[in-house]
């Protein structure tokens, strides 16, 4: 994992941030009646913490100790006491007890679903939102930004967003308006008893203070050291055969074991502050607990005393899960900011506000014209120069030349993953940068060297969804390449399920598949991008035929490692260093003497001795 992965997580901590609200308010907004409802709920939830101390109180006050002046007297507390005539006051009383506790259950349970209903709808937009965000960003992007990180936005960032419904900034509300509520009615009871019973808050406010700063840096370090395991990882899985080969696998245990240690003492330091403020809270209550006792005895009645410790200990209960709020805060906030980094990521390849439409596809369509092209992927280290070229309707062409003489970036640039630098590219005579994107595509089919399968059935695979295809479509564009005998020769048929990555095909068959799946694409243009480098000479024999109804009726462009593969297209286009070097038929070509004759030359050798050109 890269250095900026690492001070990307050292930022934890850094990100509250009202923006990032504001940035998360559209999400909201839909469910904005739901949020005020959970924390109205507040109330009904505080009234059934706070009277059933009453309960308790008067039973001390009037029961065991009959005469006690009542505090309540003649309010609507003293009336809810009051047990109607006939039923005795301790049975009264533990009647009303019961019906609060099954109250504040169904109450709680409420709270707690519509809390969490609400965070998984609003983090249903969200995750939506950054999974339409992620298909809309140009293929560049994805050549820098690691797919690890990308599914962890759409995921683990996500949900640790929600968790701020369920245990983070809603439940920290909840807990401020209760404390809150618990003050007052203690102020309103015993004024002198009350600020007797708060002067040891200030002391626990300033130990917050400080223990927010030092688990700040304790959660910090967890997320670093997590990361770097992640990483480890990550990598040791990636380049398994590797590690394997070379026998590297004590080596990376032992690295391993480094980075777990770490992550370990960093997590214990979190567990100590975390300890440290729990024993502090509890002393906290002890103490405050002795001086009600103390300060309250004989200005005040046993019932109020009690009322006093109960609420004093519910007071303080909150701050003692407040590590583990502050984490959830800590991570949501952290997390919202990468979604948001993520979301707000410019799309460099846009469609134009008022897109010009293709000729109708059909005859006669399908032309490719570069004008004076010029491409680097960054700054002036130029994989393209000045390159200029036209494909009629209906020719078969070919791009030859050695690695990184731009081949491939021809046909990513007509597809329009990258913008060109300078000049323009053409279809059927339209600037391709005011066309939309999808009606480009619908235009191009590509068949490429690496065929990615989904997950789903065979036919599935072949129409990649299109519901204007049916399976007799599928049939005709597999039959066409001859891939309908070994389809039906599989369990399922055109129903088989595609395991991971195709893993239950061959690479012929996967070949096939992907020529099927481009014949019923139905675009006008062909791109064969090494279309058959990775398949051994028997198999590419087979293939060939597909090949050739693939690009019958259709403008053709591929591109070939393999020249004996490219004979008999209609023109060829050699590439040095992003130049147009030559161009013209293989005879001519051969008889010309130059790049493509040497390139020709070599893989013939190469065959004859038994190896097999790159």
């Amino acid at each position: 994992m890269s250095e900026d992965v690492f001070h990307e997580e050292e930022a934890l901590g850094q990100v509250y941030d009202s923006r990032l609200i504001k940035l998360l308010w559209p999400f909201i907004k839909p469910y904005r009646w739901q949020v005020v409802v959970t924390v109205l709920m507040v109330v009904p939830l505080f009234i059934t913490q706070a009277v059933p101390a009453w309960i308790i109180a008067a039973g001390l006050d009037h029961v065991f100790v009959p005469g006690a002046k009542q505090a309540a007297e003649g309010s609507w507390m003293a009336l809810l006491l009051s047990p109607p005539l006939g039923i005795p006051q301790l049975l009264w009383l533990g009647i009303l007890y019961l019906l609060l506790a099954v109250s504040t259950m169904a109450l709680q349970f409420a709270h707690m679903l519509l809390m969490a209903m609400t965070g998984q709808s609003a983090m249903r937009d969200v995750r939506s939102a950054v999974f339409d965000k992620i298909q809309q960003l140009h293929l560049g992007f994805f050549d820098s930004y690691p797919v690890g990180r990308l599914v962890t936005r759409a995921s683990n960032d996500v949900e640790n967003v929600a968790e701020m419904f369920t245990a983070g900034v809603v439940a920290l509300i909840t807990d401020v308006l209760i404390m809150l509520g618990f003050a007052v009615v203690l102020f309103r009871t015993d004024a002198r008893l009350a600020l007797a019973t708060f002067a040891v808050v200030p002391v626990l406010a300033v130990a917050l203070v400080i223990f927010r700063l030092k688990v700040r840096e304790a959660f910090r370090s967890v997320r670093v050291r997590i990361a770097r395991i992640n990483s480890h990882i990550q990598e040791t899985i990636t380049g398994m055969k590797v590690v394997q080969l070379f026998t590297r696998e004590a080596r990376n245990m032992r690295d391993f074991d480094v980075m777990n240690a770490g992550h370990r003492d960093a997590w214990k330091q979190s567990i100590r502050y975390d300890a440290l403020l729990f024993s502090l809270v509890d002393t906290v209550t002890g103490v405050t607990t002795a001086i009600i006792i103390w300060y309250g005895t004989g200005i005040a009645e046993a019932g109020i005393l009690f009322v006093f410790i109960d609420y004093m200990r519910r007071f303080f209960r909150p701050l003692q899960d407040l590590a583990a709020k502050y984490s959830v805060m800590q991570s949501s906030m952290a997390s919202s900011e990468r979604i948001f980094q993520l979301l707000e990521t410019e799309v460099d390849i846009a469609d134009p506000d008022r897109p010009v439409a293709l000729p109708e596809t059909g005859a006669g369509q399908g032309s490719v014209e570069f004008e004076n092209v010029w491409f680097a992927y960054s700054g002036e280290d130029w994989v393209l120069r000045d390159l200029s070229f036209k494909v009629e309707p209906g020719e078969r062409v070919a791009f030859v030349g050695a690695t990184g003489a731009g081949k491939t970036t021809v046909i990513k640039l007509l597809s329009r993953f990258y913008e060109v630098t300078k000049g323009r590219i053409l279809v059927d005579g339209v600037d391709i940068r005011d066309v939309a994107q999808s009606e480009l595509r619908r235009r191009v089919a590509t068949v490429l060297q690496d065929v990615f399968l989904f997950s789903g059935s065979v036919a599935d695979n072949i129409t990649l969804g299109r519901s204007d295809r049916t399976l007799a479509d599928v049939e005709r564009s597999a039959r066409a390449v001859e891939a309908h005998d070994f389809i039906e020769g599989l369990r399922d048929g055109y129903a088989t399920e595609v395991r991971e990555r195709g893993s239950n095909f061959s690479t012929g068959q996967r070949q096939l598949l992907s020529f099927a799946r481009a014949l019923t694409h139905g675009a006008d243009i062909l791109i064969l991008d090494e279309a058959t480098s990775s398949i051994d000479s028997e198999t590419e024999a087979m293939i060939q035929h597909g090949i050739h109804v693939l690009m019958e009726g259709k403008t053709a462009i591929a591109i070939a490692h393999r020249l004996s593969t490219i004979r008999d297209v209609d023109r060829i286009y050699v590439l040095h260093r992003g130049e147009l070097v030559e161009f013209g038929d293989h005879d001519e070509l051969i008889a010309a003497d130059g790049t493509y004759h040497r390139l020709y030359h070599l893989q013939s050798e190469l065959r004859t001795n038994g190896g097999e050109a790159a």
